[in-house]
C-alpha cells in the first residue's frame, strides 16, 4: 500500500491503495465517484473514460501510480449541475438509452471538442471509435457532438 495525493475534479484527495490499482477502482471504491463505469477491464469499450489533464484516457487499465500530480476529471466533475454543453446536447438528441456507456461517451466527446471546436464527421468518428454503445445510438451521439460544438462554453 502507498499514499497518493490525487487532484480529482478540482479537489485534493489522499488515498492509501496498492500502487497498481487502476484509477477506476480508486475513483469508485475509495472516492465514491461511481459515474465512471467498469465495462471490459481491458481499455477497449470506453465506459471508463475520464480526463487526465484534459485528455480522454481509459481508467480501467491506468494504475494510480501513473496519475502523479495530473488533474483527473470524472463525469461528476464535468459540470456541477449537468449543464455542460455536451451533456445538454446529449439530452436534446435523446442519446441515452440504457445509459451505461454514456459517461465514457460524454468524456470522450468533451475531450474531442476541447481539441477540435469544429470536428468533421470523420473527426467525430475517429475520436469516438472504440467507445462502444450496445444500444447503437451512434447517429444521435454524432448529432449531439455537432450541436455541442456550436456552444461557446466548450
Amino acid at each position: 500500500m502507498a499514499i497518493f495525493n490525487l487532484n480529482v475534479n478540482g479537489e485534493m484527495h489522499q488515498v492509501d491503495v496498492d500502487p497498481s490499482t487502476p484509477i477506476l477502482w480508486v475513483l469508485r471504491d475509495n472516492l465514491n465517484l461511481v459515474g465512471t463505469k467498469y465495462g471490459c477491464g481491458i481499455a477497449m469499450c470506453g465506459s471508463c473514460t475520464i480526463h487526465l489533464d484534459g485528455e480522454a484516457v481509459r481508467s480501467c487499465t491506468l494504475p494510480v501510480f501513473m496519475v502523479g500530480d495530473r488533474a483527473v476529471t470524472t463525469i461528476e466533475g464535468l459540470s456541477e449541475n449537468g449543464d455542460h454543453p455536451v451533456q445538454k446536447a446529449w439530452l436534446e438528441h435523446d442519446v441515452p438509452q440504457c445509459g451505461y456507456c454514456q459517461a465514457g461517451q460524454i468524456m470522450t466527446a468533451t475531450a474531442l471538442l476541447k481539441e477540435n471546436r469544429k470536428p468533421s464527421d470523420a473527426d467525430i468518428e475517429a475520436a469516438m471509435e472504440g467507445n462502444i454503445c450496445r444500444c447503437g445510438t451512434y447517429t444521435r451521439i454524432k448529432a449531439a457532438i455537432k450541436t455541442a460544438s456550436k456552444s461557446r462554453r466548450i
